[in-house]
């Protein structure tokens, strides 16, 4: 069976994450109700794999995913033919015939997230569902000269949430950067090999308990060598997330 990847964009706020969840609306199960309906198969036999979950609210702007189709179609018809059938808050934004050994999750070499946050004194009611909020003032420099020590291969045990299924919480974060793009929005951005369930808001979280002065501008070394989820304590909001680009 031809196998295609698709690189995907998303608003994350109506749905209930990427993972197929029954009778919850999720990315994975409109795109494969999407391409089961292209292939006209009757029941979701053919799968949508995606590179990784993300979570309730949570948005991507370049998701990546595969799915086999029993039959051979044109890019650019499998694109159209998609994009006619999916839900507004879902685009299509290219897909590519690949070799049936490539997958989204296990090829995928590192991956960039970006996390949107709103610092003001209220909250932007047209902003409400794409960046994070926080009222207080925050400290841009001290969360830069911080944020540099999230780089580099560490045990992320503090920055896991409770529940995550993995074998190990050691990754690789290879960048990390906070720009201030205007008086009110921060952007942070962090690249790695991969991320732990709900790893990129608690970094976040304690960034802004370090613009607060809640925390030494260089507590992030300690929490590392903890290894306690209590120790880093808070955690964004999902809507501030994004997953930005998978490489491979």
């Amino acid at each position: 069976m031809p196998r295609y990847r698709a690189l995907i964009a998303y608003d994350g706020t109506e749905f209930l994450g990427w993972q197929v969840q029954p009778g919850k609306r999720t990315v994975q199960g409109e795109l494969e109700k999407a391409v089961n309906r292209m292939a006209k198969y009757p029941d979701p036999a053919l799968k949508v794999h995606g590179s990784g979950r993300t979570d309730a609210g949570v948005h991507a702007l370049g998701q990546v995913a595969h799915f086999d189709l029993p039959f051979e179609i044109p890019e650019e018809g499998v694109r159209k033919g998609l994009s006619t059938i999916l839900p507004y808050d879902i685009e299509i934004k290219q897909i590519q015939r690949v070799d049936s050994d490539f997958h989204a999750q296990y090829s995928a070499h590192t991956k960039t997230y970006r996390y949107r946050l709103t610092n003001r004194e209220f909250r932007d009611p047209f902003r409400r569902n794409y960046t994070g909020y926080w009222p207080r003032h925050l400290n841009v420099a001290a969360m830069q000269m911080a944020i540099g020590d999230y780089v580099g291969e560490h045990d992320w045990q503090s920055f896991a949430a409770a529940g995550y299924q993995a074998k190990t919480t050691v990754r690789t974060v290879t960048r990390a950067t906070l720009e201030q793009v205007a008086d009110d929005e921060l952007i942070f951005e962090f690249t790695g090999t991969g991320f732990l369930y709900n790893q990129i808001r608690i970094m976040v979280g304690v960034l802004l308990e370090i613009g607060m002065g809640s925390r030494s501008v260089h507590d992030i070394p300690r929490l590392l060598a903890a290894k306690d989820r209590q120790q880093a304590r808070l955690t964004a909001p999902a809507s501030g997330l994004y997953l930005k680009s998978v490489d491979y």
